[in-house]
């Protein structure tokens, strides 16, 4: 840890991390336990930032993260990690990656959907989280429809199980940790969308880009990712190099 560290990364005395929150922990997403402590990669990855600037963590938790990208981008908090698309890489400054996503689609049994391209026919229905990169990518991909867009994965769910939707947009790592709640669905072959879920601070912060960028990269180096993977139960997914 570094002084200026410490005071480019958290200005305030406090790292004020923004994390997004899912029923299920994983490689973005966070899962907030019946104590309120939330759980996932992006947790572990913002309490070890936080104890190499040698401050206290104070997290916000927000439903997806196109309300994060909205408070990083008015410098509200001082650190994120995102997936990266050209809408946000507008509004915030991204670092190094640390996880390679592929969003595609969970379809319902009741859809008979069976392949990537049957998801975009007239009337089939696709729930997607608002203002994320992979609602904006599954509304590019698709001509014959268009995506639901529901406020947290949570609601999202619900149209599937509900019957209400016929395919959810998401990444597949969070799809398959879906699928055993949703029984019947499955994961079409192939996506629609590949990025990087990177480290992102507020923008114009340039310093404060820096110091996370070296950090991150240590982390990815000396097994820190490695070890926030293997904890929330991804041994098999890959660490982006």
């Amino acid at each position: 840890m570094t002084d200026t560290d410490a005071a480019t990364l958290a200005p305030t005395g406090a790292l004020r991390a923004g994390l997004v929150r899912a029923p299920q922990a994983g490689v973005f997403f966070v899962a907030v336990d019946d104590a309120g402590t939330p759980h996932g990669v992006t947790i572990d990855l913002a309490t070890a930032l936080a104890r190499h600037c040698g401050v206290p963590l104070a997290l916000s938790i927000f439903p997806n993260s196109g309300e994060c990208t909205d408070a990083l981008a008015a410098a509200a908090i001082d650190i994120s990690f995102m997936p990266v698309d050209p809408a946000r890489a507008a509004r915030v400054a991204f670092g190094p990656g640390y996880y390679i996503l592929e969003s595609t689609y969970l379809v319902s049994a009741a859809s008979g959907i069976t392949s990537l391209a049957e998801v975009d026919r007239p009337g089939v229905r696709v729930a997607g989280i608002a203002n994320t990169t992979t609602i904006r990518a599954s509304a590019r991909s698709l001509t014959h429809t268009q995506p639901i867009a529901c406020r947290e994965v949570d609601a999202a769910i619900a149209m599937i199980r509900d019957g209400q939707a016929d395919a959810l947009a998401l990444s597949r790592d969070v799809l398959n940790q879906l699928l055993p709640s949703l029984p019947g669905s499955r994961i079409v072959d192939g996506g629609f969308q590949q990025t990087s879920v990177s480290i992102a601070v507020p923008p114009g912060h340039t310093a404060a880009l820096a110091a996370a960028s070296a950090w991150l990269e240590r982390a990815k180096q000396t097994g820190t990712v490695r070890a926030a993977f293997d904890a929330v139960g991804l041994p098999d997914e890959p660490v982006a190099p």
